[in-house]
C-alpha cells in the first residue's frame, strides 16, 4: 500500500512540475569518503573519489544532459561552457579533489569525435585522455588573516574560527547543562570503546568532549580496516551510539536558536547562496550553475538557521560523505532568446541528499517555517537576507572583531553610512568579503547590482583555521573543544 501511494505522490508530483524550466542551480556540496582527521594530512579515497564522481553523474543527468530529466535552459550538454560555471572549494586535499571528481561526472570525457580539432594545415589533433575536459576550480579565499586553510585536517571545522562572537557561544555550549549532562552521563561508554583506539588517543581524550573526532577515527577504520571489524567492543549498537553522540556534539557547537552568531558559517554559505542565484536571475541564465565543496559545519550551521530541524531530526545531524544540499530556480513563465522570467516568476527550491545523490537522490523540503517545498524568489531573498552574512563589515561588525582585516573594515565603516554604499564601494576594492552579496542584501532592488564572478571571496570552510593539538598516545591531557576551523 505504501509503494503504491508513494508512487502516486510521485507521479502528481512530476505532472505538477511538468512545465517547469529550471533556471538555474546552486549546489553545495560535501566531499566523499577521506582517511581519518587522527592522521593528517587527510587524502580522498578511492571510495570518496568514486562518491563524489557518481554524484556528479547523478546531476549531469537530472540537469546537463541532452536527455536530462530537468534540463537547465541553454546549458551546453555535452562540450562544457566555462563561463556557465562557477565552481570553488577551499584549499584542501579532500575539498579540491572531491570538486574535481564531481565535475569529471558533470562533464564526461567527449571522446574523439567531440575532443578534435582540424589545424590549418589539415592535421587533426585529438584531446588527451579520450577528450577529458579541463574545468578549474576556484580557490574559495578566507577573509581572515590567517593562511592556514587545510580545513579537513582539522577536528572541528566550524567556520566560525576567528570569529570572536562565535567563538564565545561556541565555547558557552561546552559549560551548557545539557552538554555537562551528557559528558558525566556517557563517561562508562567511552571507556568501555577506549581499547578500540588506545593506539591513537588516550582514555581522558576519549570522552563526549571530544565525540567527533573519537566517532571518526573508528567510522574511517570500520570501512577501511578490516582487523577493527572483528572487535567484539563495536557492536551496531555501539557504532550507532557514537555517531548519535558525535551529531549531538558538533550540532551543539554549530547551531543555538537564542545564539545565531555560533551559526556563522551558515549565515556566509547563506550570503554566497544568494550571490550566485542573484548572478543567475539577473543576468537571465548566463552563469546557471554554481558548485562549492565546503565544510559539514557550513550544512548543520545552515539546517539551524534555515529551521531545518522542525522538519526532520535528521537536520541535527553531521552530513554524510558526499551529501549535498541543492538551490533550484524555476519558472513556469515562459522563456525564449528574448523573453526571461521577472522576478516575481521565478521560485526557489531546495533540495537535501545524505549521501551521494547517485546512491540517495535529493528530496525537496520546506525551508524558514514554510508549507511549501517551493518558494517564490522574492520571499527566499528575504527570509535568507535575515541571517545571511556577506560583507567583510558585516562579519566584523557580528563577531564584535577589531583587529587583523577587521582595524580597516572598522575604519572604512565609518565613512560607509549605509549597506548599499558599502556594497558599491566594494565593487572596486578587491577587499574580503565585500565583494560577496552586495547585489543580494537588503532591500530587493539591490538586487540588480551584480558583482564580478571572477574575485569572489567566499568564506565557507573557515575564516580562519585554528589549529589544535590531538590527544594522541602518551599524550599528557585531552586537548579542549573549542571552536575550530
Amino acid at each position: 500500500m505504501f509503494a503504491k501511494q508513494a508512487l502516486l505522490l510521485s507521479s502528481l508530483a512530476a505532472l505538477a512540475h511538468a512545465h517547469e524550466t529550471v533556471l538555474g542551480v546552486y549546489i553545495f556540496h560535501r566531499h566523499g569518503d577521506r582517511t581519518a582527521k587522527a592522521f593528517p594530512p587527510t587524502e580522498l579515497t578511492d571510495l570518496g573519489y568514486q562518491q563524489v564522481y557518481t554524484s556528479g553523474e547523478w546531476f549531469r543527468s537530472k540537469y546537463i544532459d541532452a536527455n536530462a530529466t530537468s534540463p537547465i535552459i541553454n546549458i551546453s550538454p555535452n562540450i562544457v561552457k566555462l563561463s556557465q560555471l562557477s565552481v570553488e572549494a577551499a584549499v584542501d586535499n579532500v575539498l579540491q579533489n572531491s570538486a574535481a571528481g564531481f565535475l569529471q561526472g558533470l562533464y564526461p570525457p567527449v571522446g574523439a569525435t567531440l575532443g578534435a580539432e582540424t589545424l590549418a594545415n589539415g592535421t587533426t589533433v585529438e584531446s588527451p585522455l579520450s577528450g577529458f575536459q579541463l574545468i578549474p576550480v576556484n580557490v574559495v579565499t578566507s577573509a581572515s588573516a590567517s593562511s592556514d586553510t587545510s580545513t579537513e585536517d582539522s577536528a572541528w571545522l566550524q567556520g566560525s574560527s576567528g570569529c570572536n562572537n562565535a567563538v564565545l557561544s561556541s565555547n558557552s555550549y561546552l559549560t551548557s547543562a545539557e552538554y555537562l549532562k551528557t559528558l558525566n552521563s556517557t563517561a562508562s561508554f567511552y571507556n568501555s570503546v577506549a581499547p578500540v583506539v588506545n593506539n591513537t588517543f588516550t582514555s581522558a581524550y576519549t570522552t563526549f568532549k571530544n565525540a567527533y573526532s573519537v566517532y571518526d577515527l573508528i567510522h574511517v577504520s570500520s570501512i577501511h580496516n578490516t582487523t577493527l571489524q572483528d572487535s567484539a567492543v563495536l557492536t551496531n549498537e555501539t557504532l550507532s551510539q557514537l555517531l548519535t553522540l558525535a551529531n549531538q556534539h558538533e550540532f551543539g557547537l554549530a547551531y543555538n536558536s537564542s545564539e545565531t552568531i555560533r551559526a556563522i558559517a551558515g549565515s556566509t554559505l547563506a550570503a554566497q547562496i544568494l550571490q550566485q542565484l542573484n548572478v543567475t536571475v539577473t543576468g537571465e541564465s548566463a552563469v546557471p550553475v554554481g558548485i562549492q565543496f565546503g565544510a559539514y559545519s557550513s550544512f548543520l550551521s545552515f539546517f539551524g538557521l534555515a529551521q531545518l530541524p522542525e522538519v526532520s531530526d535528521d537536520f541535527t545531524g553531521v552530513a554524510g560523505y558526499a551529501s549535498s544540499m541543492t538551490f533550484e530556480l524555476t519558472t513556469n513563465a515562459t522563456v525564449s532568446n528574448t523573453s526571461y522570467p521577472t522576478a516575481d516568476q521565478i521560485n526557489v527550491s531546495f533540495l537535501f541528499t545524505n549521501s551521494s545523490a547517485a546512491i540517495n537522490p535529493p528530496v525537496a523540503y520546506p525551508l524558514f517555517g514554510q508549507s511549501e517545498t517551493s518558494l517564490p524568489w522574492t520571499t527566499f531573498v528575504t527570509e535568507m537576507n535575515k541571517f545571511a552574512i556577506g560583507t567583510q563589515t558585516q562579519w566584523c561588525n557580528a563577531c564584535g572583531n577589531s583587529t587583523g582585516v577587521c582595524a580597516t573594515t572598522a575604519d572604512a565603516s565609518s565613512s560607509n553610512s549605509s549597506l548599499s554604499s558599502a556594497s558599491a564601494s566594494s565593487s572596486s576594492s578587491g577587499g574580503g568579503m565585500s565583494r560577496t552579496v552586495a547585489g543580494v542584501i537588503g532591500a530587493f532592488v539591490t538586487l540588480v547590482v551584480i558583482l564580478g564572478l571572477e574575485a569572489l571571496v567566499l568564506l565557507v570552510g573557515g575564516l580562519r583555521i585554528a589549529k589544535k593539538n590531538r590527544g594522541g598516545a602518551g599524550a599528557n591531557s585531552a586537548p579542549t573543544s573549542d571552536v575550530k576551523a
